[in-house]
């Protein structure tokens, strides 16, 4: 099973637009999956489930056994001020340290509205999977002005597309 995370907690985001995407792209390669909207974690896990509190806020421990049971990852990186959202941050922080990412693998894709595509936010979130002990796939894909290159929940960008589906086979096999 991959889990695909969609990084922000913005309601409707194309974060999880993108995730859905994927998700799509691995059923077709014979992928099971499943989506963790970080829109959808307890919105006081910040004080509730993390340092003194760690463990103890039910509801976001559900989100924690996901992440320890999830030997491959998929991040949907949208990029907010020059980097990744401060919500992925904390949500990392949130979980049980070093077990839930060491000797684990995952794909990184970056989105922005912007023409950078989340390289930044790709990049510093590299940073932070390397150090947590993480195998971070090479290919990451940027897709910059991710509206113009969507419609009606569907990439047309042929390119990016074909970055997607040539990044999931290489997720599959890594």
């Amino acid at each position: 099973m991959i889990t695909i995370i969609a990084g922000t907690n913005r309601k409707n985001s194309k974060s999880k637009m993108v995730s859905k995407i994927y998700q799509g792209i691995l059923s077709e390669l014979g992928a099971e999956s499943t989506i963790l909207d970080l829109a959808n974690i307890p919105s006081d896990f910040i004080v509730s489930a993390l340092y003194e509190n760690s463990g103890k806020n039910t509801d976001f421990n559900k989100y924690r056994q996901i992440v320890e049971e999830t030997s491959k990852f998929v991040f949907i990186v949208p990029e907010y001020n020059g980097s990744f959202p401060g919500v992925l941050k904390a949500f990392i922080d949130g979980l049980k340290y070093p077990d839930s990412f060491t000797n684990k693998k995952c794909a990184l894709v970056g989105i922005s509205s912007g023409v950078q595509g989340g390289g930044l936010a790709v990049s510093h979130l590299t940073d932070i999977f390397n150090y947590c002990g993480m195998h971070v796939l090479a290919l990451k894909p940027k897709l910059a002005r991710i509206e113009a290159n969507t419609v009606d929940e569907k990439i047309i960008n042929e390119l990016y597309q074909e970055l997607l589906e040539t990044q999931a086979q290489q997720l599959i096999d890594f």
